[in-house]
């Protein structure tokens, strides 16, 4: 059961028409009271506004849980669910052909980040998207959230999915770190690396942003939610330039009711996933091709670490002899939103040169602005 959007505003209410009825019997009561008016009057107005908190808060949480089950009732994802460790997990394949290329989504998002470019990867191959454990529409794991469980569970998802190699593994953000470890771990399967604005071992032990870790109010993001305030302030409706409509609404949905207790046990593990990456690597001549955000023009609140992250996705060129660098002229982070044609444009000869099909670059271990 969601103990979040279930168990706690059931508990809410519970408490709020407890309280509530006992402040109405004590109001009721002062009638009675040998007190002075002024204490009487006063009593009777805090006793009202305790009365009126507690109705709007319960009455919030209470809407926004049965609002939640609608909208995910009335908007189930694309895809497939499949049981991992017990706990169920969604994957959405579209298109066919070989190899495959599996997407993997930055810390707190969804598999509907890549809704712009995988209906027109899938023109060319087949393409999975899905969820990590605690994300999206999948359950949390009872295991650790760092990059060595992380990347069983995809394996073991695949396989359930009957996703067999060769696979092409395209990592957003922090699953820049996944992909990594994924070709470590299983580097048979993999046949190649798509990295976009992928982040780097190095960058979890940068001062820079190690000292950011421990400043999320988490208390804070998980109480909003759950009380329904989002959804008061109508920030559920908010249109966005980057999804479709349909995708607008899920997206919103997701990310207000995240379980916050599986990102807060990932965020709490990326130093120890960074550990457990730092030293993959090289790979050979495994083919990789880098996305990175123009860092011209960096997203927002990523100005402090505009050259660092530039020579981090520098360094990632060191991991193969078969590697390009592609800066996405006027994107931030999220190229797969702001630059989806650059996305769709060179993907799909890369997955014509694993083929064959397609002659091999002659531009390798260079960095281009396109």
């Amino acid at each position: 059961m969601d103990f979040d959007y279930v168990v706690m505003p059931a508990i809410l209410v519970f408490i709020a028409l407890l309280v509530i009825w006992r402040s109405i019997r004590r109001i009721r009561s002062l009638r009675a009271q040998k007190y002075r008016t002024w204490r009487r009057i006063a009593e009777c107005v805090v006793l009202s506004l305790l009365i009126l908190l507690l109705a709007v808060v319960a009455g919030s949480s209470a809407f926004n849980a049965v609002a939640l089950q609608v909208a995910r009732f009335s908007n189930p994802p694309d895809g497939t669910f499949y049981k991992v460790n017990g706990a169920q997990m969604h994957m959405d394949c579209t298109g066919v052909g070989s190899p495959t290329i599996v997407l993997d989504t930055g810390f707190g998002d969804n598999a509907l980040t890549w809704e712009k470019v995988q209906p027109e990867l899938s023109k060319t191959t087949r393409v999975c998207s899905y969820d990590r454990a605690g994300s999206g529409w999948s359950e949390p794991q009872p295991e650790a959230h760092d990059a060595e469980h992380i990347v069983g569970q995809l394996h073991e998802l695949l396989s359930q999915a009957h996703v067999s190699g060769p696979i092409v593994l395209m990592g957003h953000s922090i699953a820049g770190m996944y992909v990594r470890a994924y070709e470590a771990h299983y580097p048979t399967d993999v046949v190649g690396i798509v990295f976009v604005d992928g982040s780097s071992p190095e960058q979890f032990h940068n001062p820079l942003y190690t000292a950011e870790l421990g400043k999320q109010p988490w208390l804070l993001y998980r109480g909003v939610p759950i009380l329904g305030i989002p959804r008061l302030m109508w920030m559920l409706s908010l249109s966005s330039p980057d999804l479709g409509a349909h995708a607008t609404k899920a997206e919103a949905e997701a990310s207000f009711h995240g379980h916050v207790g599986a990102l807060q046990e990932e965020m709490g593990r990326f130093v120890q996933s960074a550990d457990e990456t730092i030293h993959t690597g090289p790979f050979g001549a495994l083919p990789i091709l880098i996305f990175t955000q123009d860092t011209d023009h960096p997203s927002k609140g990523m100005e402090r670490y505009a050259g660092s992250w530039n020579q981090m996705q520098e360094n990632l060129k060191m991991l193969s002899t078969r590697s390009r660098r592609i800066i996405a002229k006027g994107s931030g982070h999220y190229i797969q939103f702001r630059r989806a044609d650059l996305i769709e444009k060179e993907v799909p000869p890369f997955i014509g040169q694993l083929r064959g099909t397609v002659p091999q670059p002659t531009n390798y271990d260079t960095t281009i602005t396109e």
